[in-house]
């Protein structure tokens, strides 16, 4: 059955509050198990299952993979135990997943990927609560809004901080621009699938990720503000001292967070680092 006679079924109306739109075409749900290319064995993460369309193709093209699916709406449990329920291999946990502790479902004995239909409206928290994960997944591939992916995969002079956590931690990519006749109810943006590789080793030399972190976070905490501006007060420094750092990280004091590559942030992090060496 699709979503729809699945909902119908068990007298449920989808929640727009939770972001649910089901994606039930079987062309694209192969598509996406295409450029996840999980290998039978490995561990799968599902966020955000819904009637269950994308986990059973999971479950049938991967028998003897573990896959979790997190799933936030309680009133779709019997909906997914009547779905899942020839398929071993899946454990539904009934959670918000931005509370679960996936270091305690992913431990570092065995590679993982995420292959999920998300809430559009949560899509920074969800990459943040995954790449958070000390032992992290080697692939992510997601459906979400192309807007959103589109940022994501920006080059300098677009780059927001979403796009430096995502790239820091991946390479990103757009793999295909689904329509909206795909997902039940229709959603009213366009969306998209998007594949991050996962850098198995951080692509820059940094002190620290939560020191890199607090920089990037300064530096886009005055939108369309000079490094100089926007630094000073993301970090309580003076000016003359963001002055000093940016010199050091020989970077522009004139220049706007959203033109720093990767390199320069780390440039930037490192003098940081040996200003506060505390």
């Amino acid at each position: 059955m699709n979503p729809k006679q699945l909902m119908d079924q068990y007298q449920l109306e989808p929640r727009k509050g939770l972001g649910q739109n089901f994606l039930h075409d079987p062309n694209m749900l192969d598509k996406i198990i295409k450029t996840a290319d999980a290998q039978n064995g490995e561990r799968l993460l599902e966020v955000g299952p819904g009637t269950g369309a994308l986990t059973v193709k999971l479950a049938e093209s991967h028998p003897d993979s573990p896959i979790v699916a997190v799933e936030i709406d309680r009133r779709l449990e019997p909906v997914l135990s009547q779905t899942l329920a020839p398929y071993p291999n899946v454990r539904v946990i009934y959670e918000d997943f931005l509370r679960v502790n996936l270091n305690e479902h992913f431990p570092p004995d065995r590679a993982w990927k995420v292959v999920a239909n998300i809430p559009y409206y949560i899509t920074s928290d969800i990459l943040w609560q995954i790449f958070a994960c000390q032992h992290r997944p080697n692939r992510v591939v997601l459906t979400l809004q192309f807007e959103i992916g589109e940022r994501i995969c920006a080059k300098p002079n677009e780059m927001s901080r979403l796009a430096v956590m995502v790239q820091f931690y991946g390479q990103p990519q757009l793999v295909a621009k689904l329509p909206s006749a795909v997902f039940w109810p229709r959603p009213e943006v366009d969306s998209a699938i998007l594949r991050v590789e996962t850098h198995p080793t951080p692509p820059i030399d940094i002190p620290s990720e939560k020191l890199f972190f607090q920089v990037v976070k300064a530096g886009f905490s005055q939108k369309r503000k000079q490094l100089r501006n926007s630094l000073s007060s993301g970090l309580a420094l003076s000016g003359a001292v963001a002055d000093q750092l940016l010199q050091q990280a020989q970077l522009d004091p004139k220049r706007r967070a959203e033109t720093l590559t990767l390199e320069e942030w780390g440039q930037l992090t490192r003098a940081v680092a040996e200003h506060m060496p505390d």
